[in-house]
């Protein structure tokens, strides 16, 4: 279907306070030829085009999921499934968890650690239409340190040399954006503990100052109170988990957070679906102290991105709606979130083509029942998903 005109109840352009009632769109050779009310376009639109009527629905910029691990199985035991794979049964497994994404109304993933290049192949097979998948920005191998979190992945790095090498390669298999754990993370057995630096405030200027070589920013896995302050001093584009951890249990600094706000680093918070039972472990205590802290750096202006850490234990493919309400839970309004899953990680990710439904850009949409501005829940009530102007059948 090269050209169609798409009608419904309403359309959120984006950010969530650009409605149109009673809204069209014409999607045209992939992407967003025009946008409007349904009245004007019915009417200056050719009648031979194919209309794809609405009522009741909602049309809407896909959503995107900022922190997956297609590599991952969600299994109790990731590590072993990864890196013990065949890689042909792998990749098919990717395959498989990428379109459960997509048929969450996915459809931009960022894939921020596989092994051998695979999610980059995955790309590749996505974008040239030999598989049906979301659109991916991948990482490929993760720098940490030898014997760090996620080692296990390819990505170990020790001198200067090494950080430079480890670059390149990534570049030259064609990362999108480098991965650095600069802490340490609960994953990996016998490595540093979650609020423990994984490298030196130099080293992570030094990864930053790399990756722009190739035009690529800089995603940070930072638990840490202290090396959270270090990744926004050395210029990272994004901090996944950002969760203010220390020896002593969970200290926030204010200070930082301003500057996190004066650098427009994006925060991916990483919440799976499960997030009530992860909840519940942590303890009234430590839980609490979390929500505060996520509400704090809210009230500070902080830019919010959707992610899931798909792929980790527990942390399924197909609950990406589950991970917005948790923000809801804590007060988010329902147009925040929505932005938190479409324009904000547009703007994080520096893809100036997708997040927002205007003439010119990607027709990455999805149709849903109800109006999620309203109800959340309304995500979860999909009717049509459409991938650069390709209809996918669900």
């Amino acid at each position: 279907m090269n050209k169609v005109l798409i009608t419904a109840d309403r359309v959120i352009a984006g950010p969530a306070d650009q409605v149109t009632v009673d809204g069209a769109v014409l999607v045209e050779s992939g992407v967003i030829a025009s946008i409007g009310t349904a009245a004007e376009l019915d009417a200056s639109v050719d009648t031979q085009v194919p209309r794809l009527r609405c009522p009741g629905a909602t049309v809407m910029p896909g959503m995107m999921d900022c922190h997956v691990h297609l590599a991952f199985d969600a299994g109790s035991d990731p590590i072993s499934a990864v890196a013990t794979a065949d890689p042909g049964e792998l990749s098919t497994a990717m395959v498989e968890r990428a379109q459960q994404l997509l048929a969450a109304g996915v459809t931009t993933v960022r894939d921020l650690g596989d092994r051998d290049g695979l999610t980059v192949a995955l790309r590749s097979s996505i974008d040239s239409g030999a598989t049906v998948g979301p659109r991916i920005v991948a990482a490929t191998a993760p720098l940490t340190p030898h014997g760090g979190h996620c080692g296990f992945l390819g990505g170990e790095v020790t001198t200067d040399d090494n950080i430079r090498a480890q670059i390149a390669r990534n570049a030259a298999a064609g990362a999108d954006v480098i991965k650095v754990m600069a802490s340490g993370g609960a994953l990996t057995p016998n490595g540093p503990r979650m609020w423990e630096a994984q490298f030196t405030p130099r080293q992570l200027r030094l990864i930053v100052e790399e990756a722009a070589r190739y035009s690529l920013g800089v995603a940070a896995h930072a638990h840490g109170t202290e090396t959270i302050g270090h990744c926004v001093a050395a210029g990272v584009r994004t901090i996944e988990h950002c969760s203010w951890r220390t020896a002593k249990g969970i200290v926030y600094d204010p200070a930082i957070t301003r500057r996190i706000v004066d650098n427009d680093i994006s925060v991916c918070r990483c919440v799976s679906g499960d997030w009530q039972l992860f909840l519940e472990q942590m303890g009234p205590e430590r839980g609490k102290a979390m929500v505060e802290v996520i509400q704090e750096m809210r009230e500070a202006g902080v830019r919010f991105i959707a992610g899931t850490d798909a792929g980790v234990p527990g942390a399924r493919f197909g609950d990406y709606v589950g991970m917005l309400e948790f923000f809801a839970s804590l007060g988010f309004e329902n147009g925040e979130i929505v932005d938190m899953a479409t324009v904000n990680p547009a703007h994080a990710l520096g893809l100036s083509d997708t997040g927002v439904l205007a003439p010119g850009m990607r027709a990455d949409l999805i149709i849903i029942d109800g109006n999620p501005l309203i109800e959340l829940g309304a995500l979860r009530r999909i009717r049509h998903i459409f991938t650069a102007g390709r209809p996918v059948t669900k």
